[in-house]
């Protein structure tokens, strides 16, 4: 099974970013994964230290519940079980049948440029 990547973009223009996308498909074969983030500010709200944190160690570990990853985290699991489950709405991980978390990405890119934003001046 191939490994599968991902990589993270800020684009205000979404547009671009899945025309971007599509003709990185068009080149054939598995050229990874996508996912795009209009500014850096959503990026950051989304994507905290603490869930970052819990991508890696589904990276580390592999396939875990949401207890055994609180415990592994010294978090609460009220708390562990809401941020695996805005991970999960993002795409960066992933749920079996059981229940069980599990990052599929052996590689995760953040392709970030940040620029004056000149429309906002």
């Amino acid at each position: 099974m191939e490994k599968r990547t991902l990589t993270i973009t800020l684009q205000p223009d979404w547009k671009a970013a899945l025309r971007a996308a599509g003709k990185a498909a068009q080149r054939g074969g598995y050229q990874g994964e996508f996912l795009n983030f209009e500014s850096p500010g959503i990026f950051f709200s989304r994507l905290s230290e603490r869930r970052w944190a819990i991508i890696n160690a589904l990276q580390v570990t592999g396939t875990m519940g949401v207890r055994e990853l609180a415990r592994h985290l010294q978090r609460d699991v009220k708390r562990v079980h809401e941020d695996a489950q805005a991970l999960v709405e993002l795409g960066l991980i992933e749920r079996d049948t059981k229940g069980s978390l599990t990052c599929p990405y052996a590689d995760i890119h953040v392709d970030m440029h940040i620029a004056p934003n000149l429309q906002a001046a």
